[in-house]
């Protein structure tokens, strides 16, 4: 029996790095889309099939949101604690996805708001989870000349996911009825589990050599002579390795990492203000409804997602630094510009209309080169601190965990963001509330020319060869 007789069927294209970089790019799109797809039933199930006063509707709406937040925080450090302990990536897939469907079933068929709240903890966990282990997947099987590209592929996927989720619930809700919305969640939820099932892993370069402390040790006996010798510890050539030390205490302690976490933070707090403020606003300034709103969240999420790849590719050839540090320096005036209309004297009429739509237009463009940046990053740093060092995380490495830390701020980012953008608006008015974003942009701006330093292919590739 030769070699490719004794391979499962399918292995070449099962294994390949694309398959899995599709199949760990599809994880994260269907958690980003489950997250949304549950916000526009969510009145109909508390309402209707639940009964509930429509007053409660608001407070337990924030509530079960606020919730899934919560637990999808503090869980995240110990599900990529222990994933990284786990030297395969497929098993904990296919038990974060069982998890993942059991909790939608269960929101599905809640009978009561104690039963709704337990799907969406369980739903939480496993959506952590899916987050995780797939971008571990992903970090795991990009090379140095591609990682721009891949990720920001993977963000534009991400961005589809957040706008899709709830567009297809209302629309499917609308038109067809409360269970074949969910069915939609559920046959992605059945491809995802299939990919995953079809994915076959492929040892990574860590895993195929031997740990470090195994490597030295065997160098040493082989070189050892018959009769042994006197001890002499201080002039050892190959000392053991150290043994790992704490990924966060490394990671908390590296200005690179720290600003990368910031950018996220921040970002993403800009991006909740809005998912806060920007409907009132434009009630209040324009008199714009629901399908105006719909219409300009759509817009700004089509940049990102046309011009993912791209930005990827100008990432991999100059590095991070320009394009991310004159996206968040252009982004800072046109957050103050969108608070104009209606304020200082500008009016609200076709020229206000105009002048915020611009802005708009821009916020999104620029959000398109700053997407994913803290997380470019902290994987450069993390690929440069491993090669120096391979078991400075462990036998397995770090990616699990580089997951886990990079999903915190953002959560954090998008906690807080509403918190802080609704009170500066209820106090202060909404030009305030844009000003303080312009100046966080401009503080991203700054931090990023400073520590957003990976650099680009072309770049490594000049400096090694001089």
């Amino acid at each position: 029996m030769t070699v490719d007789d004794a391979r499962p069927w399918g292995y070449t294209w099962r294994s390949s790095q694309r398959f899995i970089i599709a199949t760990a790019t599809t994880s994260l799109f269907s958690e980003c889309f489950l997250f949304g797809f549950v916000v526009p039933i969510l009145p109909y199930m508390l309402e209707t099939r639940l009964a509930l006063d429509p007053s409660q509707t608001q407070n337990l709406t924030t509530t079960l949101l606020t919730l899934y937040g919560a637990v999808s925080l503090v869980s995240a450090p110990f599900i990529a604690h222990f994933a990284d302990k786990t030297p395969s990536r497929k098993g904990p897939l296919l038990l974060a996805l069982a998890a993942c469907a059991s909790g939608t079933v269960l929101v599905a068929c809640a009978p009561a708001v104690w039963v709704l709240m337990a799907g969406q903890i369980l739903q939480s966990l496993a959506s952590a989870s899916v987050w995780i282990v797939a971008f571990a997947t992903l970090v795991d099987n990009v090379d140095e000349r591609s990682k721009g590209k891949v990720t920001a592929t993977a963000m534009s996927f991400v961005s589809m996911g957040i706008f899709a989720g709830p567009m297809v619930s209302g629309f499917l809700l609308q038109l067809l009825g409360y269970w074949p919305a969910w069915s939609a969640a559920l046959l992605l939820l059945a491809l995802d589990f299939l990919a995953r099932l079809l994915m076959i892993e492929t040892p990574s370069p860590r895993e195929r050599q031997p740990p470090a402390a195994e490597q030295a040790q065997e160098q040493a006996q082989e070189r050892a002579p018959l009769l042994p010798e006197p001890e002499h510890e201080a002039d050892d050539p190959n000392p053991a390795p150290a043994p790992p030390r704490g990924f966060y205490k490394i990671m908390l302690t590296n200005p690179q990492i720290l600003a990368s976490l910031f950018n996220t933070l921040a970002l993403s707090m800009i991006i909740a203000a809005f998912d806060t403020t920007l409907p009132l606003h434009v009630r209040d300034a324009f008199g714009w409804g629901s399908l105006p709103v719909g219409l300009i969240f759509f817009g700004l999420q089509i940049p990102t997602i046309a011009l993912g790849p791209a930005v990827g590719l100008l990432r991999d050839r100059i590095g991070l630094r320009y394009p991310t540090t004159l996206a968040c320096a252009a982004m800072a005036p046109l957050l103050w510009l969108l608070a104009l209309p209606g304020a200082h004297g500008v009016p609200t009429d076709q020229t206000g209309k105009g002048i915020y739509i611009a802005a708009l237009a821009g916020i999104g463009l620029c959000m398109a080169f700053t997407r994913g940046a803290g997380t470019f990053q902290m994987m450069a740093v993390v690929h440069v601190l491993e090669r120096e060092d391979p078991n400075l995380f462990g036998p397995y490495g770090g990616n699990s965990r580089l997951s886990g830390l990079s999903e915190l701020p953002f959560n954090i980012g998008m906690m807080v963001g509403p918190l802080l953008s609704g009170s500066f608006s209820e106090f202060l008015g909404y030009y305030w509330s844009c000003v303080v974003l312009a100046v966080v942009a401009g503080a991203v701006a700054g931090t990023s020319w400073v520590y957003l330093t990976a650099e680009g292919v072309q770049v490594r590739e000049v400096e090694g060869e001089v």
